[in-house]
């Protein structure tokens, strides 16, 4: 099922999927994971642990699973699920090329991830991820684009996605940093053959990250798929480390604040998909009652007030640590 056939059905838990970021390594920026992740955190203990969340996502109705190459083992993972599992023919999988993974599955290494948006890059991680997920693979994303990686206007890479697209498999990119809405708007410039290249965006957004809706808006209104990561500011909008306006509205509805989070970003009328980042069950769970909450307009003109200068925002990201 290519992912272009899948997203404008989606309604319900449907319109939020879930990310293998911060399960199919042992590091991550994501605050919280000394109790949300087993000890010892082996590949088999984590292994275990996505099968649990693919089964309760697509149990609750999830259908979009998203994950890369750097995120560790997490596309073996993945595709070990996908195995011997029939009622799992109608999830839509996407993946990501442009960082390998150098930790060495240890949680306190010195470096975590390395950038390469060349043409060899793509040609290596390619074959792997297409090793590993076969004809399971719908979607596949530049990792992290941006304009000072030169990446859009490399020709090499960009005939490469061209071909990848006339085989069948949807093409696009994820973003990141404080020029988002920059690499956004270059990306919906590029053609080949006459036809736009990427059919989805994908770009951090949040309530205190708001720096690329308005080129998100447009990406939408060109026919783009957009999927929102990092909903939940790598954990600075969940649980007690919530503003207190999200805490106020979790309180009223019954819900909690990850819940808010992301029904603000639902709620958005550019939004295809957002991405939860669930480690457990429970917080899965917690993030799938968003795709139930309506949020009044007096709520979101609230939230507007929390955003944050795009620099302040990704410094202090910068800033948080591999646990």
């Amino acid at each position: 099922m290519a992912f272009s056939r899948f997203t404008p059905a989606a309604t319900g838990a449907a319109r939020i999927g879930l990310g293998l970021a911060a399960v199919g390594r042992p590091g991550y920026i994501n605050l919280g994971r000394a109790r949300d992740l087993p000890a010892p955190r082996t590949p088999e203990a984590l292994r275990a642990r996505t099968h649990q969340l693919l089964d309760a996502a697509h149990a609750a109705g999830v259908r979009y699973l998203d994950t890369a190459r750097s995120y560790g083992r997490a596309e073996e993972f993945l595709a070990d699920w996908l195995t011997g599992r029939p009622e799992a023919a109608d999830v839509v999988v996407g993946s990501k090329w442009g960082y390998t993974y150098t930790a060495d599955w240890r949680a306190d290494a010195d470096v975590h991830e390395v950038k390469d948006h060349g043409a060899a890059m793509f040609d290596r991680q390619w074959a792997e991820s297409r090793a590993l997920l076969g004809g399971r693979l719908d979607l596949y994303q530049i990792h992290s684009a941006t304009q000072d990686s030169g990446v859009l206007a490399d020709p090499a890479v960009l005939d490469r996605l061209a071909r990848l697209a006339d085989t069948g498999v949807d093409v696009g990119l994820s973003t990141s940093g404080p020029r988002q809405a920059e690499t956004i708007r270059a990306a919906l410039e590029v053609e080949r053959g006459g036809r736009p290249l990427f059919r989805t965006v994908q770009a951090t957004y949040n309530v205190l990250e708001q720096s690329a809706a308005p080129a998100l808006a447009e990406a939408h209104a060109a026919g783009r798929t957009v999927i929102v990561k990092e909903a939940l500011a790598n954990g600075r909008l969940a649980g007690p480390e919530a503003p207190g306006e999200l805490r106020e509205v979790a309180d009223a509805t019954g819900t909690g604040p990850d819940a808010v989070a992301l029904a603000a970003v639902l709620a958005q009328p550019w939004t295809g998909i957002v991405l939860s980042g669930a480690a457990t069950e429970g917080q899965l769970a917690d993030n799938l009652a968003a795709a139930r909450l309506r949020l009044d307009a007096a709520h979101l003109e609230a939230f507007t007030r929390l955003a944050e200068p795009s620099d302040a925002y990704w410094r202090a990201r910068s800033a948080l640590p591999w646990t």
